[in-house]
């Protein structure tokens, strides 16, 4: 079976392709059978490829944002093309083997290009559910589109996936406040700034005080809770076919970890989790899952 490669897509897009090796999504991805793990990672190209489009857009450059608006019509078209049958590039054609071996409902992709659009469109948020939305646009469908080619047993583990890409984009938001307002990006909703008397101004002057501190605790903590969400969702028998989903979970936990003991000073610099750890998270929990599934079969 052939698979579209992020290398094809960058040398399409005339850009450097993403790194996907450095990715927190490869040490998870890495334990799957080879024909799901190649899925993944043509499902990952496109991905990245779409997010890549709306990436560091200067919110104020109308030239650019039309073009990319363009762009991202070429891509909707293309999906659109392969669920009705229609000939499609020929670059996005290898997608197609994966769409009809897993069955991944066409919605997904669209709902996730929707997703990405606001960024062209939109650079704060007034609310707290009004930047939910846009995160299951950008990162919960993603995890509804990865949890078809792992093979889910449940109805129920779409609510995992669901609340995991909350988790999982709201981590990634805190972490890239810094690089986001560099940008003209404030992903905190407003109604929360206004909360703890924190502005945009300090924002962009990047005032570390109480008040930022106490906005950063509140914000990890409604993270923490989504982590904890989703995995209320996730039934012990399925954990096996969802093993990957949880490394990325272990993962960026630990990547909440960090901001939280860094005393939510993500000015000072980008917090990650180091590779060598990131190996041993993935490591840790894949032989406790399979020990777990093991005790469990014992049981039935």
């Amino acid at each position: 079976m052939n698979y579209i490669t992020h290398i094809e897509l960058a040398n399409y897009e005339n850009v450097e392709p993403p790194e996907f090796e450095k990715s927190n999504f490869y040490y998870s991805f890495s334990i799957l059978p080879i024909e799901e793990r190649k899925a993944i990672h043509s499902v990952y190209a496109f991905c990245s490829y779409i997010d890549d489009i709306v990436d560091n857009t200067p919110s104020y450059d109308l030239e650019i944002i039309d073009r990319k608006k363009r762009r991202l019509d070429w891509w909707e078209n293309e999906v659109e093309k392969i669920y009705s049958g229609e000939s499609a590039s020929p670059l996005i054609m290898p997608l197609v083997s994966v769409i009809k071996r897993f069955a991944i409902p066409k919605q997904y992709f669209l709902t996730l290009i929707h997703g990405c659009r606001r960024d062209l469109i939109q650079n704060r948020y007034r609310t707290f559910e009004e930047l939910k939305d846009y995160c299951y646009g950008v990162a919960s469908t993603v995890g509804l589109i990865s949890i078809e080619i792992f093979g889910h047993k449940y109805e129920e583990t779409k609510n995992y996936a669901i609340n995991l890409g909350y988790a999982l984009q709201l981590t990634n938001i805190l972490r890239d406040i810094k690089s986001d307002k560099d940008r003209g990006y404030i992903y905190i909703p407003q109604e929360d700034l206004a909360r703890f008397n924190y502005t945009e101004e300090e924002l962009e002057r990047e005032i570390y005080n109480d008040n930022f501190v106490e906005l950063m605790r509140f914000q990890v903590q409604r993270v923490r809770e989504y982590f904890h969400k989703a995995r209320t969702y996730l039934r012990p028998d399925e954990r096996i076919t969802i093993s990957a989903a949880e490394i990325m979970d272990a993962i960026y936990f630990r990547l909440l970890e960090k901001i939280e003991l860094n005393e939510y000073n993500i000015f000072e610099k980008r917090i990650k989790v180091s590779t060598l750890h990131k190996i041993l998270i993935a490591m840790k929990h894949w032989l406790s899952i399979k020990v777990f599934v093991k005790r469990l079969k014992k049981r039935t």
